[in-house]
């Protein structure tokens, strides 16, 4: 009975544990994930929101008709965005908000922010780092979505001519190509990192929303096994129903 007792009680204590998804543990280097999603993305050299091609150095072929008011010269080359913008969690580091006595540059300047957190804190390099919550975009893209909540933005034209990506009043419309994969990557995200990051009701109601209006295909549940190989966890939200379609 004692040994029953015991087992229940470690079985008890131990549930919530499980049940919390873990996110990523085993790399804390952003420049090391965007040299293993080079390998995920190897025969799917598609940008996300635009949907343009790009080679293995990155080079982009921008669609026909494509335009961008800002940010040329970032336009020909992908950059690796992240979906959940770093400032939504990084804001919850005090590195990033106040600084920290490591940060000071050569010149004896003190800084805090992103370069901070990154220099000081493993578990913000972690939630950096994330390859679920990385995808490729043009440049110019990526600097104009900023750290913009994603929105619908009804009667905006398209920023960026042929690509139907809208940016507007400090947010952000993607196309429908890419709204499904947004939201799950939030949902793993909160999942996965609860204590520094939570949804707002609206963008909870938008994901969900999102999620059941575009389901996976056969690319997101690629690209989820290739990082889960990777990264040596899941994104149950991508995972559970790519294996209930048979994509898995």
């Amino acid at each position: 009975m004692r040994k029953f007792l015991l087992s229940f009680l470690l079985t008890a204590l131990l549930l919530p544990a499980l049940a919390m998804a873990a996110g990523n543990t085993t790399n804390d280097s952003f420049s090391r994930s965007k040299k293993m999603l080079s390998q995920v993305y190897a025969d799917h050299r598609v940008t996300f929101y635009c949907g343009a091609e790009y080679d293995a150095q990155g080079n982009i072929t921008l669609p026909d008709g494509f335009e961008t008011p800002k940010h040329e010269r970032r336009a020909d080359k992908i950059e690796w965005e992240h979906v959940l913008p770093a400032e939504n969690f990084g804001q919850t580091f005090p590195e990033w908000r106040d600084g920290a006595s490591e940060c000071v540059d050569n010149r004896g300047k003190e800084f805090k922010g992103r370069k901070c957190a990154e220099k000081v804190n493993p578990e913000y390099r972690l939630m950096q780092a994330d390859m679920y919550n990385l995808y490729p975009a043009i440049g110019a893209v990526n600097a104009m979505r900023s750290n913009y909540n994603y929105a619908i933005l009804a009667g905006e034209q398209p920023t960026f001519g042929a690509c139907e990506m809208k940016i507007a009043d400090r947010k952000a419309e993607p196309p429908a190509r890419a709204r499904g994969q947004i939201a799950r990557t939030y949902f793993y995200m909160a999942d996965s990192y609860g204590p520094r990051y939570h949804m707002s009701r609206q963008q909870e109601q938008l994901m969900q929303a999102w999620d059941k209006q575009y389901p996976v295909d056969a690319w997101e549940c690629t690209r989820a096994k290739r990082i889960e190989a990777l990264q040596g966890n899941e994104n149950r939200f991508v995972k559970q129903p790519c294996l209930a379609a048979g994509l898995w």
